[in-house]
Formats: C-alpha cells, structure tokens, sequence
C-alpha cells in the first residue's frame, strides 16, 4: 500500500461529481480510499491504483484546458470506462469519440462502458453487426448515433430505420389514421434518437428526401439496399422467415445493425424469434459480429439498472424451480399432475 497527495486546482475539483460520486467510484472500483484534505486529496491504495487515481485527474485537467468540459452522468461514464480498461486514458477516448462523430452532429458518440466500446468499434469493422441486450443498454441509440455519423461524413448516402410491427395487445387495424400513421408509433424511439442527434429541421429534411428512411420490416422484402446504414430495431420480435429476409437485402457500400432483447419477444411462439435462430445460424460468419450487452451496461436511470437485475433473478429462481410463466394475477401455473406422479 502507498499514499499520494494529489494536489488539487479549480480544474481537477469539477471531477469530484455531485456529492464526491465519482471519488465513491474510484474507491469502490480501485480497492483505494481518497481524503480531502486542506493540501489536497490523499490518496492510500496499491501502487498501481493510486497511479490509476493519479493520471485520470491529470486528464480530465488536461482536457479542461483544451477546452472540453466533461460533467455528469457522461464524466460518470467515462471514468467508469476508463477504469475497466486502465490502458485507455480519458483522453484517448475522448478522441476516439471526435473522430467518429462527423460535423452536423449534435452528440458525441461516447460509448459508456467496455461492451458499448468493443459494439461501436464492431459497427466500424463489420458490415454487420448484433447488438443484444436488456433494455437502456444504448443498442438502438448508438447504432442511430454511427449511422448519422456516417451519413453526415458522407460514407453512405441514406439511413433506413427498420422495425418489424408487432401487435402488442392492440391490432394495426383499430388504429385511426392512414397506413404512416398506424405504423409510426411502433417507430417512434427510432425518429426520437435521430431528433437528439441532428437538428430537427434537417431531420425533417431529410426524412421528406428519403435520405433517412423509417420503415415497418414487411417493406423491406424484394429491395437491394445499396450505399446505406440500415438498422433493424426489436429484431427479437421478426420470425426465422423475416430475419432471413432482412439480413440478405445488404448490398454493395452497406452496413447493418440489428438490435433486440432476447427477454422482451412478443411473438406468439417465442421459440420462433429469426433472432434467436440467427445468433446460431449466423455465428462464426465473416463480416457478421454479435456484442452482448448485460445489465452494467445500462445507461438510462439507474432505478433501470435495478428493475432488469430483478427480472434476471426472478427469470432465473422460477426456472430454477422448474415452475412455469406467472399467469395475469401474478400466481404461478401449478405443476402438470404427470410431473407431480413421476416424484412420488
């Protein structure tokens, strides 16, 4: 164990976070505890800790005199990362993060944790890419985030935002309105993450061109889909016949992104998700990669955090017990008498 006392400035003071957060998170993660004191932060841990704690200060001040000002959730974030993995410095990341976002883009695409990092470097290696993972992970608001990206730095010359339109206890036809208008609010986070990354106007603009292009899946059957981003969002709810279908529309200068949530599948016969015969069928295929996202990963409120953990452990206690899915009123379907005769 050593100690260290990191001066302190006005610069390196904003790194502390609302209510010292982000010193409770480099003790929690680094095994070190950090003291206030009048000369500055003493810091006590393992020399390579300590040295860890040492040069995240040193960057975030660096960065501040370049002129980037890190706070919040996004500072939370980063440091976060940048403790998971110890050779990436905030800086490099923070550069990394400039270089993919193209001029016209409102946000930086920041990844947040490990998986978001190896997912948005899958999207730039890949012509496609699998994103799975609970709800709130950024599958669907990173994959946006690079296809805006690319169409602002012109490496494709249009986006298509695809989702397959699944009935979810209200059928299409009750809907009032045209088809557009039925089908748009099974669309809507894909038009909401694209309003956050780009002014609203040039969105619109865009979208009256056809330069971006939000669709239901069933339109996408017999197009070739050319010089283009394609995302397919709540892939978990397309069947083995549709996904076929999507994944072999790719043509020449394309790339595809396909996100979903193996724990959310709508469909009647949930063993029947193309998303789930996918990861089988497709894995090991060159130019295909699958990233994973698990519940650290989730970067919407942290009570989200806490509400997918508590699903997991509940998923896991009633397969656990071998009982079946809970009924309407939340009680568990009884044994089959079969099952009860075989144990006595």
């Amino acid at each position: 164990m050593v100690k260290s006392l990191l001066e302190i400035t006005p610069n390196t003071e904003a790194m502390f976070g609302l209510r010292d957060e982000n010193l409770r998170t480099m003790e929690r993660e680094l095994g070190v505890t950090i003291d206030l004191r009048s000369q500055g932060l003493q810091i006590e841990g393992s020399p390579d800790a300590v040295e860890l704690v040492e040069r995240l200060f040193k960057d975030y001040d660096g960065l501040r005199r370049g002129g980037v000002l890190l706070a919040g959730p996004e500072l939370h974030a980063l440091l976060k990362l940048a403790m998971a993995e110890r050779t990436v410095s905030l800086k490099a990341l923070v550069d990394s993060a400039r270089q993919r976002t193209a001029t016209g883009v409102k946000r930086m695409v920041n990844p947040r944790s490990p998986n978001q990092k190896k997912y948005v470097e899958a999207i730039e290696q890949a012509d496609m890419t699998f994103g799975i993972g609970p709800a709130g992970t950024g599958k669907t608001y990173l994959a946006v985030a690079m296809a805006a990206s690319a169409l602002m730095a012109k490496k494709v010359s249009r986006i298509i935002l695809v989702r397959p339109a699944v009935e979810a206890g209200e059928r299409l036809g009750f809907l009032p309105g045209s088809l557009q208008e039925k089908i748009d609010p099974y669309l809507r986070p894909l038009y909401d993450a694209m309003y956050d990354l780009l002014e609203k106007d040039r969105v619109d603009k865009l979208l009256e061109k056809g330069i971006i292009e939000v669709a239901p899946l069933a339109f996408m059957r017999g197009r070739t889909l050319s010089d283009a981003f394609i995302i397919m969002d709540e892939a978990q709810n397309t069947t083995n016949e549709q996904m076929k279908m999507f994944v072999t529309r790719l043509g020449q200068n394309s790339k595809a992104v396909i996100t979903g949530d193996l724990t959310q599948i709508d469909l009647p016969n949930p063993k029947r998700s193309g998303l789930v015969e996918a990861l089988h069928v497709l894995n090991g295929v060159e130019g295909i990669r699958f990233c994973h996202f698990e519940e650290g990963d989730v970067v919407r409120h942290n009570l989200v955090q806490r509400i997918v953990r508590a699903y997991d452990s509940h998923t896991r206690e009633q397969h656990s017990l071998g009982l079946g899915e809970p009924s309407l009123d939340g009680t568990v379907p009884a044994q089959r008498p079969a099952t009860l005769r075989k144990t006595q």
